[in-house]
C-alpha cells in the first residue's frame, strides 16, 4: 500500500508522482531521435507489428533537436524527453549515448523516458543505462517496454517476435541497475477475453511492485485501429471487433483495481491521431472518456489494487482444492 496521496484521484497517476517528487506539474515532449526497428528493418521483420503506424506508435513526435530548440519557449517548466518513436536503444550505442547525453544536459530536462522493446537491452546497453545513471544522478532514465500482452498467441498473431521470457529478463536486468521501467499493455487485442486481459495486468503488477522508491509503471493502451495498418485490414474485413467506450471503462477499472499501488500508472487510455483513426472513433474525444472513466470509478468506490487482497485469497483457495 503506498502512503503517497494520490491529489484526489482514485490511483497513482503519473500527475502525482511528478507533483509529489518534484513539487510542480511536469511535462514530457515526445522525441523522434531516428531510430528503427527490428520488425522493420529486416532483422526480425519488415513490416512492423500489426498494430503500428507508419510512425512507429511516434506520430505525435518531433526532432529532438527541435523538442530541445522549444525548450526555452516553455520558461522554467520541468520536462521530460521521451524517446516514443521505433525502438530507441536498437543501432549504434555510440549514437544512443550521443541522444541521451543531449537530453540530460539540458538544465530544464529532469529525466529521460527510453521507448524499446525488451529484446533490445542487450549487455551494451545495459552498461551505457549504467553509464548514463551513474553520470546524471540528479535526473532520471526510465525504460518503456512494450509488452501488450502476456499470451503467446496474440503475440505471434502481433508479430511481437519475442517470448515472454524475454520480457521477464530484461525486466531482471533493470532492476538489477535500479532503472525504473514502464510496460505497456494494449487492452482490446483480437482474440483476447477480459480475463486474458487481466491476466496480462496481474502479471505486470506482480513483477512490477516495489517497496522501493522506484516508479515502476504501466501504461493501460486502448486498441487503435490505425489506418495504413495490417490491423486495419483485418478489421475492415471483419475479423474481429473494437470496444465499445462504456465496455472499455468498465474493463479498464477492473484492471486498475488489480495493480499494485506502488505502481505509477502513466495512461488510462490513449488517442490514436485522428487523421488515421479508424476505431474506435468515440476513442478521440479523450477528455470525454477520461471524465466517464474518473465518473464511474466514484460511483463504483473503486480504487487503485482494492481487488488484489480478494484476487490472491481466491486463488489460495483454488490451489487448496477448497
Amino acid at each position: 500500500m503506498t502512503d503517497i496521496d494520490w491529489l484526489g484521484k482514485p490511483y497513482y497517476s503519473l500527475d502525482a508522482y511528478f507533483k509529489h517528487t518534484y513539487g510542480e506539474k511536469c511535462y514530457k515532449l515526445a522525441v523522434d531521435a531516428g531510430f528503427t526497428c527490428p520488425n522493420r528493418d529486416g532483422s526480425l521483420d519488415t513490416r512492423g507489428c500489426v498494430f503500428c503506424s507508419a510512425g512507429g506508435s511516434g506520430d505525435f513526435a518531433v526532432g529532438l533537436s527541435d523538442a530541445l530548440a522549444s525548450i526555452d519557449e516553455l520558461s522554467e517548466k520541468k520536462l521530460v524527453i521521451y524517446f516514443q518513436a521505433f525502438t530507441n536503444t536498437y543501432g549504434n550505442v555510440d549514437d544512443m549515448r550521443r541522444l541521451f547525453t543531449s537530453a540530460l544536459t539540458h538544465e530544464h530536462i529532469i529525466g529521460i523516458s527510453i521507448a524499446t522493446r525488451p529484446d533490445c537491452l542487450g549487455s551494451d546497453v545495459l552498461l551505457l543505462l549504467e553509464e548514463l545513471k551513474l553520470q546524471f544522478a540528479e535526473k532520471f532514465i526510465w525504460l518503456e517496454l512494450g509488452l501488450q500482452t502476456i499470451h503467446q498467441e496474440t503475440a505471434q498473431y502481433i508479430r511481437r517476435h519475442y517470448d515472454l521470457y524475454v520480457y521477464n529478463d530484461a525486466v531482471k536486468n533493470l532492476k538489477a541497475l535500479k532503472i525504473p521501467f514502464i510496460t505497456h499493455i494494449i487492452l482490446g487485442l483480437p482474440g483476447e477475453t477480459k480475463d486474458m486481459m487481466l491476466e496480462t495486468v496481474r502479471y505486470v503488477s506482480d513483477i512490477s511492485k516495489t517497496e522501493e522508491n522506484e516508479p515502476n509503471g504501466i501504461k493501460l493502451q486502448l486498441l487503435h485501429v490505425l489506418n495504413g495498418t495490417d490491423m486495419a485490414d483485418d478489421y475492415i474485413a471483419g475479423s474481429f471487433k473494437v470496444l465499445l467506450q462504456d465496455e472499455y471503462i468498465e474493463l479498464a477499472i477492473k484492471c486498475l483495481r488489480n495493480i499494485d499501488q506502488s505502481i505509477v500508472i502513466h495512461r488510462i487510455t490513449g488517442d490514436g491521431p485522428k487523421k488515421i483513426l479508424i476505431a474506435p472513433k468515440w476513442s478521440a474525444n479523450k477528455r470525454a472518456v477520461l471524465n466517464s472513466f474518473h465518473k464511474r470509478m466514484k460511483e463504483l468506490g473503486a480504487r487503485q489494487g482494492d481487488e488484489l487482497h480478494q484476487h490472491a485469497q481466491n486463488n489460495t483457495c483454488d490451489d487448496s482444492g477448497k
